[in-house]
């Protein structure tokens, strides 16, 4: 259950004290009227006493009675019937609400944090902030003593807290005074409440008011009258007179005469008290206020806290009160007295005996039982009520001093008259019962002897009869035992008052009078609870058979339920929570809602407060007490507890039973009139994923409207609010910049650039913005500018928006946002339109712009008004329909059209919304009131920030500014077009297109380039290029080459320099300027260039990336430059493969070269032959007949084909699909004039035609795709230039640290060379029953000497997962040449005559001369051991070539120079005729200067055989 301001001692106590009726005079009632109250209205705040009282009980025992509190009320008040009480009941808990604003107490249960009410007192107490003020007052008194918090409050303690409640009723002023100069209080803390346990302060109010309005039973004396207090005015001629009538008539009487003060008045009380005992009688002075006391001064008003339940019970109260404060307004100064007379009995009656039953007459005079229904409680801890008229003073003609008065005499009548009563009555009863059983004196020992036997087993219910109906007499010794155990319980003398009740429970039972057992179980437990020292556990089954037969037996819900109530705070103080639970669950019934909702409730609470606390159950019960409250018309209780209920239902995946508890807060809410959270409510059902039907999410979806709207016109806000749906995907929103781009119009092909429709891909992101980067360095003279900012013309969550990104003026702005409908409803939409704010600002300004005023649409988006003013600032476009089906996801475009300069700032979306049900019955008007307007905020979270040390450490997010362009100056726009552009080739195939640059706007552009990721794909020829013809239809039967007539004959050789066509460096040229007209194409222009293109060498399907950079003539700060995008996708399908070889040639011409010194040392290696390997690898895919290499030309710096060495009469270079060709050329190095030093890095040409057209290799576009060709795998290694043998000279090496490097070098480049083959081929194509010539060129880049290379690049092999390695590599050591490579340093050739006769039979021996030739191809010196000792030992080799020996030194070593050639004289001896090989001398070399290093085998020659004849 929820914490109660009271303990649960306090709680029982207050529920049973002593009733004290009221029977006053109508001149004392006139009295007490002065001051807006009756009498029971005046005593009740100082019903309780401040001290303790005595007693002493039939053992004469001492019982010590703390915190009496009486209650006084008029004895013709009358108990309200059941349907009032409810009423009464009902309009206890409705006004008490908790206050709203307070801070909230945070229960934490489990994974749970649950908002259950307040945190302080402050809920329950509406005196909380008087409390809080005087307790500060009282710790700044000098008299504050600075007491630490006492635990437990003794008597001292209580009374002062007494005091002080009295205080805090007073008024500010008066309060702060009286503090200041009260020595006597005693200043403590109050121990608060705990902060995480919940208040129900509207629980306590309902129990309170329950538990007073009680009616009497005749099976208990709790609810009886003990005494009666006949008051009578002083003003009274005879007052002794009154008193008789009074006691007589218990009516009132009627009074009249004048009165004036009485001067007898202490003489008549003299009187009274020799009548009547000095303990039966009291003279009370009141209104002793003055008429002089000062208008200013405030008196304290202790009735407030009390009266509110009077006004609740009797609503005219209040305007009696006025009406009576109106006629007697004039306030005499004299001082009234009242004289309260105590009796014993009334009309001869015992008081105990004062049983009234509904059915008396009670006088039907509403006056009088306004001024008697006055019931005396505790002060209220609930929120006050706040009564429609204003508040009436009361107590205006008391003074402090009347205070005190009021408050001794409630103590006096307490000590003096009725605590003796109550003892003297208890041992009249004892007396009576001990002498009727002929017991002892002592009822203790009495019960001792009677029951202190064997237990009589007690029966259950279902076996006793129903005998409900059972009456006692009243001089029963049952029911004697009764009202003594009932008067022990109302004075604490719970021991004994056990006992009796015990003593009467099994009488009752022995007799089957279940409502008289039921009522001495019911207070056995509690007595048995409240004894001091837990003599005996709390008999809980007591409890439990006593509501099972209240509500079985006897039918009484009423008597039921308070057992439940005192049960269940027992238990709950016992921390038996799940037993409490139970028990308050069980007294649910369909009889009482607004009681089986409170129950439920603390039922509820109980689950939470249990040491394992279950929250499921707590929500469950308080779904069902929410329910309850709905039924009892309890509106706002039941929207509390439906709310408490969802904190722990919200998030966790219950989504229907999330959704029942929106849908019941939304109509509870709506019902209340808080359309805020009636709306917030539906809004949490529409926009989470529901599980509902369509049916029931369309309802859900009407009745959020209908709420919507009335919301809208109740608060006639100006404003849109927000729409749940359908739902906007924020995150996702795209932004683009420009124009849509225009589709291909026949042969024309646009550019395709950047649109919506494309998926965004980060790598190919990043590809662009590093072609941007090159592009932007080459215009910038090989850097980019410190502000550059890469061209974003598509902004999406991936991209970089942490910069403002730049939109051009009277360019549109695309915004494309997400919708998702969550419901399976289709949604309409209508007037979708954006939400924007635009500042404009002045970008001419040098000084940065000047901002002008800040411009928004919202008004007009509400309106669905347009304005001129506004179009002519930003064109915001309008949807007028939108259709979302169910759970669709669907995106819109909307577009804005700046026409100003400045900052954009794109708000969000706004639109009307309605079901989208198709064949409304209820026609257009139903559909208006259904439709409803509102918008929805595009709030986009930038990235996480993870930089600097702050930001990993914690979370933070950087700006996204894509909804925030800058607006900047006109900017040139340019569009491409590409005409006869190709969407198939053949690997190698030139094709000739055009491309069309047009300028749309109104600004010249300058500064067009293009960049691309191959470069090797396409160019637009070289400045010397012959650009006829002009058109692209002139040129549609033409060949992409320059070609001459000439038949086939030695190679021409064209020099040529890279830098005509664009090539600077050993890269590729990635960068291509444009050429315009005058450097600037004008607004309106156009262009049409040719563009040659090349197919890849590699089949598949290609993409090439263009990228067009052009700029502006006025530079701007804002915006320095634009792109266009292009996208090219090229098929690419087989055509050739070419294999090239290339080998040193053996004919080495030794002594020609030495009589021929001119020819330089640049001839002395002699010349290579090339050895071209072509296949037709086509499949006859694309209709390819055939091939015809038409033509093979070469280009290097160092070497060049010089004639073609095929067979004579072969010329056919025909291929078939699957046929192979082999073609062998003659290559020399280039001449001197070719290679002279200005022409160092010139390419030579060399062009061999084997048909009767030669294709002139050196000219476009032939040489622009040898310099953008693709490198092969290998890095490309210069050869060495022309001038490098005679710059050779005899030299030390470098120092031994660089020796093995440089060795390596010397040895590599004797096997090196730099020649690149072209292979120029024609195909012949059938297509559309026409044929075709297409033509192409392939390369073949030659590198390494007897190394094979293809035309085709090899794939590359996926590279291996590398394990990741935390300390650095070891450098590798320096490589050293391979045996292959040291094999190639010397290259030998033997001369000698093929045929040679000699007569053996004159001659035995034959000796042949031979001469051998040895040259140096590296660039150093080497030493050379040339062994002729060499002999073929192989059995195969003897028998077929025989055996012959040389003659002369066997063994040479020589020295020869860079690039020497050494001619050495041999003799051969042969001793018969046969076929030898000559080929057995052995060559050993190495570098001279490497001394460490040893001789390595060359590579021998070819075996040279010559044939010995005998004649």
């Amino acid at each position: 259950m929820a914490q109660c301001v009271q303990s649960v001692q306090e709680f029982i106590q207050d529920s049973f004290v002593p009733m004290v009726a009221v029977l006053c005079s109508e001149d004392a009632e006139r009295v007490t009227r002065k001051n807006n109250l009756s009498f029971p209205e005046l005593l009740r705040p100082f019903c309780r006493l401040t001290s303790e009282g005595h007693l002493r009980d039939p053992n004469n025992q001492v019982v010590v009675v703390k915190g009496l509190r009486i209650s006084v009320t008029g004895i013709n008040t009358r108990p309200p019937q059941t349907p009032e009480l409810q009423r009464l009941l009902s309009q206890a808990v409705s006004v008490c609400q908790p206050p709203e604003g307070s801070p909230a107490n945070v229960i934490t249960a489990g994974d749970y944090d649950l908002n259950i009410s307040d945190r302080t007192v402050k809920a329950s107490v509406p005196w909380y902030s008087d409390w809080k003020e005087t307790l500060t007052q009282l710790s700044s008194s000098k008299y504050f003593t600075g007491i630490p918090f006492l635990p437990v409050l003794g008597v001292r303690e209580r009374a002062f807290l007494r005091r002080l409640l009295h205080i805090i009723s007073w008024p500010s002023s008066l309060r702060s005074r009286t503090v200041a100069k009260s020595p006597f209080l005693l200043p403590i803390q109050l121990p608060p409440l705990s902060p995480d346990v919940a208040t129900t302060p509207w629980f306590e109010t309902y129990r309170e008011n329950f538990l007073q309005s009680m009616p009497a039973s005749e099976h208990e004396f709790l609810n009886h009258y003990l005494a009666c207090m006949l008051v009578v005015s002083s003003h009274e001629a005879v007052p002794t007179e009154q008193f008789l009538k009074l006691s007589q008539e218990q009516h009132r009487i009627q009074h009249s005469g004048e009165y004036t003060h009485p001067k007898w008045a202490d003489s008549v009380y003299e009187d009274m008290k020799q009548r009547y005992g000095s303990q039966g009688c009291y003279l009370l002075k009141i209104n002793s206020q003055s008429g002089s006391t000062g208008a200013d001064e405030q008196m304290p008003d202790p009735w407030s806290q009390y009266l509110h339940k009077t006004s609740m019970h009797n609503p005219e109260l209040y305007e009696e009160s006025a009406v009576n404060n109106a006629i007697e307004n004039n306030i005499g100064a004299e001082e009234d007295g009242l004289d309260p007379s105590v009796r014993d009995g009334i009309s001869g009656t015992h008081p105990l005996q004062l049983d009234q039953s509904p059915d008396a007459g009670y006088p039907s005079n509403s006056a009088s039982q306004s001024v008697n229904s006055v019931d005396v409680t505790k002060p209220q801890k609930q929120a006050s009520v706040t009564s429609h008229t204003p508040p009436t003073p009361r107590g205006t003609c008391l003074t402090l001093n009347d205070h005190d008065h009021i408050r001794q005499f409630i103590q006096e009548f307490t000590f003096r008259g009725l605590l003796p009563h109550i003892e003297k009555n208890i041992r009249q009863l004892n007396d009576q019962l001990v002498s009727r059983k002929g017991l002892s004196r002592s009822l203790f020992s009495a019960t001792k002897k009677l029951f202190g036997g064997g237990k009589v087993p007690e029966k259950s219910i279902a076996e006793l009869k129903n005998t409900a109906g059972l009456l006692y007499p009243s001089e029963a010794p049952e029911l004697q035992i009764r009202k003594m155990a009932d008067l022990c319980f109302l004075v604490q003398h719970y021991e004994l008052a056990y006992n009796c009740y015990h003593t009467a429970k099994k009488d009752f039972l022995s007799d089957q009078a279940m409502l008289y057992a039921a009522g001495a179980l019911e207070m056995a437990a509690v007595a048995a609870f409240l004894q001091s020292g837990a003599a005996r556990p709390y008999p809980a089954h007591y409890m439990d058979t006593a509501i099972q037969t209240y509500r079985d037996g006897c039918k009484n819900m009423l008597l039921a339920e308070r057992c439940c109530l005192l049960s269940a705070e027992i238990l709950k103080s016992q921390a038996k929570y799940s037993d409490a639970a139970t028990l308050l669950i069980k007294m649910t019934s369909e009889d009482s809602d607004l009681r089986s909702a409170i129950l439920l409730e603390q039922a509820a609470h109980c689950f939470i407060n249990m040491r394992s606390p279950m929250v499921r159950k707590f929500a469950f019960h308080m779904i069902l007490a929410g329910h309850r409250f709905s039924k009892a018309g309890q509106k706002r209780h039941a929207l509390r507890c439906y709310c408490q209920a969802l904190q722990v239902y919200k998030g966790k995946g219950w989504t229907l039973a999330e959704d029942h508890i929106n849908f019941t807060i939304g109509r509870q809410s709506f019902t209340l009139r808080q359309p805020e959270n009636a709306v917030a409510a539906f809004r949490h059902i529409l926009i989470n994923d529901s599980k509902q039907s369509a049916v029931q999410q369309a309802a859900f979806l009407r009745e959020y409207l209908y709420v919507y709207k009335s919301m809208s016109q109740l608060t006639g806000e100006s404003s849109l609010p927000q729409l749940p749906l359908p739902c906007l995907h924020s995150s996702q929103t795209r932004v683009f910049f420009g124009h849509e781009r225009r589709l291909a119009e026949g042969e024309k092909q646009a550019a395709t650039h950047v649109s919506l429709d494309q998926e965004f891909d980060r790598d190919l992101s990043q590809l662009w913005r590093e072609l941007e980067e090159q592009v932007v360095a080459v215009a910038n003279r090989g850097t980019v500018p410190i502000t550059f900012q890469p061209t974003q013309c598509c902004l999406n969550s991936q991209t970089d928006n942490l910069r403002y990104p730049l939109a051009v003026v009277e360019e549109p702005i695309i915004v494309e946002v997400v919708f998702r409908n969550p419901l399976k409803v289709p949604l309409a939409l209508s007037a979708l339109s954006l939400l924007w704010k635009f500042t404009l600002k002045d970008f001419s300004d040098p000084q940065g712009g000047t901002t002008g005023e800040t411009i928004t649409n919202e008004k007009e988006a509400a309106s669905l008004k347009e304005t001129m003013a506004l179009n002519d600032i930003i064109d915001t476009q309008v949807i007028p329909e939108f259709a979302i089906s169910p759970e669709e996801t669907k995106v819109a475009r909307l577009k804005l059209l700046p026409r100003k300069t400045g900052e954009l700032h794109v708000l969000g979306v706004v639109y009307n919304l309605d079901t989208g049900e198709v064949g409304n019955s209820e026609g257009s008007l139903a559909g208006d009131l259904m439709c409803v307007r509102g918008q929805q905020n595009l709030e986009i979270q930038g990235p996480r920030l993870n930089v600097t040390k702050e930001e990993k450490t914690s979370v933070r997010y950087g700006p996204d500014r894509r909804l925030d362009p800058i607006i900047t100056p006109p900017m040139p726009l340019l569009e491409v077009f590409f005409i006869n552009f190709p969407t198939g080739l053949l690997c190698g195939e030139i094709r000739k297109a055009w491309v069309e640059f047009v300028n749309v706007s109104a600004v010249p552009l300058t500064g067009l380039r293009v960049a691309s990721t191959h470069p090797e794909f396409f160019t637009f020829g070289s400045d010397t290029s012959d650009l006829t013809p002009v058109t692209p239809t002139a040129a549609e039967h033409c060949s992409a080459y320059k070609t001459v007539s000439m038949p086939p004959s030695a190679a021409t050789v064209t020099l040529v320099s890279p830098a005509v066509f664009g090539v600077t460096s050993s890269d590729r040229p990635v960068v291509a300027e444009i050429p315009l007209s005058r450097g600037v194409l004008g607004p309106g222009e156009a262009l049409q260039i040719p563009l040659w293109l090349r197919g890849p060498d590699r089949e598949g399907v290609h993409e090439i990336n263009f990228l067009f950079y052009y700029e502006s003539i006025e530079k701007t700060a804002k915006l320095s430059h634009r792109v266009l995008r292009h996208t090219a996708f090229i098929c690419a399908s087989r055509s050739l493969s070419v294999r090239a070889t290339v080998s040193r040639s053996n004919t080495l011409h030794g002594r020609e070269r030495e009589t021929e010194e001119g020819r330089g040392r640049e001839e002395k290696n002699g010349s290579m032959l090339v050895f071209v390997d072509v296949e037709n690898i086509n499949t006859s895919e694309a209709g390819v007949r055939e091939f015809h290499i038409v033509q093979v030309s070469s280009s290097s710096r160092q070497w060049r084909l010089h004639k073609c060495i095929n067979p004579v009469g072969d010329k056919d270079s025909k291929l078939a699909s699957r046929e192979r060709g082999k073609l062998c050329f003659k290559a020399t190095r280039c001449r001197t004039e070719e290679a002279t030093s200005d022409a160092a890095e010139k390419y030579t040409f060399a062009d061999l035609n084997l048909g009767n057209e030669q294709i002139v290799s050196s000219t476009t576009p032939c040489a622009d795709f040898f310099f953008r060709r693709s490198l092969p795998a290998e890095p490309r290694r210069g050869g060495v230039s022309a001038g490098g043998a005679s710059q050779m000279q005899r030299h030390n090496l470098p120092p031994q640290s660089g020796i093995d490097e440089s060795v390596t070098n010397i040895i590599r480049k004797c096997s090196e060379l730099e020649l690149d083959i072209i292979v120029l081929w024609k195909a012949y194509v059938v297509e559309d029953n026409k044929q075709l010539i297409l033509e192409g060129q392939l390369h073949v880049a030659l590198q390494t000497i007897g190394k094979e290379a293809c035309s085709l690049s090899q794939k590359e092999e996926t590279q291996e997962m590398v394990l990741l390695k935390f300390k650095p590599d070891i450098p590798p050591p320096v490589s050293k040449p391979s045996l292959e490579q040291l094999s190639h340093l010397i290259k030998t050739c033997l001369h000698y005559p093929e045929s040679y006769d000699h007569p053996f039979p004159q001659k035995s021996l034959c000796m042949v001369p031979v001469t051998l030739t040895l040259s140096n191809c590296s660039l150093a010196q080497v030493d050379v051991i040339i062994d002729l000792r060499h002999k073929t030992t192989s059995p195969e080799s003897l028998e077929v070539h025989g055996s012959f020996s040389w003659l002369g030194q066997t063994q040479y070593k020589l020295q020869l120079q860079a690039q020497e050639v050494y001619t050495l004289s041999l003799k051969a001896c042969f001793f018969q005729a046969g076929v030898y090989n000559l080929g057995t001398p052995r060559v050993f070399a190495k570098l001279a200067q490497t001394s460490a290093m040893c001789e390595t085998s060359q590579q021998s020659a070819m075996p040279a055989l010559i044939i010995i004849n005998s004649i």
